[in-house]
């Protein structure tokens, strides 16, 4: 199955909502608006010609320079074909929202729970969003990039040590 013929498949149904599409890199990535993102990923699911039956993997991403800059990734295969595809979304930090995939693949629920607890983004219709890995109560998202890498008021790290 050529990447072009899958661009072309969901082109066709979902015109307005692609937004980019790059076929430069190891697998084919497209970038959909958020309000689709699931029906792209039951197209794909269930369209004859398409089959992409295996959900392989479901994370986050934050580009805080970017306007939208939290995301979601999947990981699309299909294994007769044995083609993998990366669909992304990206979402506002203000309403960190994605339909959920649960209803499509089941093995979606704790990879979106891992992604609500790591980026905080909201997954609409989850059937238990709740932290995986962390403590309930904490307040805030580790894996987004709004804190300094280093502790600023440290004074026991010689930096001539580190290569700087």
């Amino acid at each position: 199955m050529e990447d072009r013929y899958i661009t072309e498949q969901l082109q066709q149904r979902f015109t307005h909502d692609i937004l980019e599409t790059d076929t430069s890199g190891d697998m084919l990535t497209i970038i959909v608006t958020s309000p689709v993102i699931h029906d792209v990923i039951a197209y794909l699911k269930e369209n004859e010609n398409l089959g992409f039956t295996f959900l392989t993997d479901l994370c986050g991403i934050h580009y805080p320079d970017r306007g939208l800059p939290l995301g979601v990734i999947y990981h699309l295969h299909n294994l007769t074909e044995n083609k993998r595809i990366r669909i992304k979304t990206y979402v506002t930090v203000g309403k960190p929202n994605v339909q959920t995939m649960t209803d499509i693949f089941a093995t979606a629920n704790w990879m979106e729970r891992e992604t609500y607890d790591f980026y905080g983004i909201i997954f609409d219709g989850h059937p238990d969003l709740k932290r995986i890995l962390n403590v309930d109560y904490m307040d805030y998202f580790p894996l987004r990039k709004e804190y300094p890498l280093e502790d600023a008021t440290r004074e026991d790290k010689n930096d001539k040590f580190f290569g700087r």
